[in-house]
């Protein structure tokens, strides 16, 4: 494995999968992309409609964005209404896309576990910064069920009134959706020391600011980056890079934030809605 100082720099992953303004897909789209810990597939119905497949060690995370999606497995049956969030338990579940419909799967990854992914290659020596997914969180209560959350009845937390978040026992995710531009002047810019930040983009354009920070090599700096992707796309920020996102153009903006393992700083401050649905594993066997 290879050797890394605490502030070396890896590039972040940037996926841009939109398609031309105007277009109309005609079949199903399908693309992943991934992070060290967790992998990220965006689904996309033609006009007969589609279905996929999903299947994780752990529990995945089931975003569904315009039309319904089916959702069957372990003899179970569920639909799940658009704008809605589904915490899939561990196994196999096939997942029938109405026309038109988009959803996405988020799972975690396993040390060593291949994702099928875009930027596969780029993870092929992993970073030992990066914290491992390691224990899950245990479910509390139906565990065993699908199941399936309105983003629009979960209410953002007073101190951070853009923010909707959930948990599942391995991930943990930001919903973050506004109209028009963000403010320019109320940026948020920061940096992770031992976990990668996948920001996937949804509905709108976004210019995602990184900086690398100056170390006693100056042969090893690097300059800014102000990356533009439309939606979907998918950014993988790596760790010790500071970054922030930044809407820009008018309309709808809707940016996902995913982390693995959860985040449990977020958790603590009660930012995340079903929080109380996990024990955290040191507490697990209490």
């Amino acid at each position: 494995m290879e050797t890394l100082s605490p502030t070396a720099a890896r590039p972040p992953s940037l996926l841009d999968l939109a398609q031309p303004p105007g277009a109309t897909p005609t079949v199903a789209r399908q693309w992943t992309g991934r992070a060290q810990n967790f992998a990220v597939a965006w689904h996309q119905a033609g006009p007969a409609g589609s279905s996929a497949a999903s299947e994780s060690a752990d529990e995945a995370l089931l975003i569904v964005l315009d039309a319904p999606v089916g959702i069957a497995g372990a003899g179970t049956d569920a639909e799940a209404p658009a704008r809605s969030i589904c915490i899939l338990p561990p196994g196999a579940w096939q997942l029938d896309l109405r026309p038109g419909a988009t959803c996405v799967v988020l799972s975690s990854l396993r040390e060593g576990v291949a994702a099928g992914a875009l930027n596969e290659t780029a993870y092929a020596e992993p970073d030992p910064r990066i914290a491992p997914v390691g224990p899950p969180w245990r479910a509390l209560r139906n565990a065993a069920e699908v199941r399936i959350f309105s983003i629009d009845s979960i209410a953002a937390p007073k101190d951070k009134p853009r923010l909707k978040m959930l948990q599942t026992a391995t991930l943990s995710i930001n919903w973050v959706e506004y109209e028009g531009p963000r403010d320019r002047h109320a940026l948020s810019p920061h940096s992770h020391t031992s976990f990668e930040q996948g920001s996937l983009a949804l509905a709108g354009d976004f210019v995602h600011h990184l900086r690398v920070e100056w170390g006693p090599d100056a042969d090893a700096w690097q300059d800014d980056q102000h990356a533009r992707l439309g939606s979907p796309s998918l950014m993988v920020v790596p760790v010790h890079t500071i970054h922030t996102s930044e809407g820009v153009g008018p309309g709808r903006h809707l940016l996902i934030d995913v982390f693995s393992p959860p985040r449990a700083d977020f958790i603590a401050k009660g930012w995340v809605a079903n929080s109380g649905d996990y024990a955290a594993p040191e507490t697990a066997a209490a």
